[in-house]
């Protein structure tokens, strides 16, 4: 189907559900759960931030660190990782 197909089927559907509060409470909570963003694995706690910099520290100190000369050769490693 194309798009504008869709578009107004959604749309006619849309109308009739509207006419039922229960159709719409079911609805918005369809909608709620199809919507919902995904979890992001790469938050974390101020704890578990502040752990990887003590450790990331405690690797520069023993000599483990990387360090660059110039911005290009920097980013030719961020983007090998």
């Amino acid at each position: 189907m194309k798009t504008a197909v869709y578009d107004a089927q959604f749309m006619h559907n849309l109308g009739v559900i509207a006419q039922s509060e229960t159709l719409t409470k079911r609805l918005v909570k369809y909608v709620s759960r199809l919507a919902k963003p995904a979890a992001d694995p790469t938050l974390m706690t101020r704890e578990e931030f502040l752990a990887k910099v003590g450790e990331a520290e405690r690797q520069i100190e023993r000599g483990e660190g990387k360090s660059f000369t110039d911005i290009d050769q920097m980013n030719t490693w961020l983007n090998s990782l």
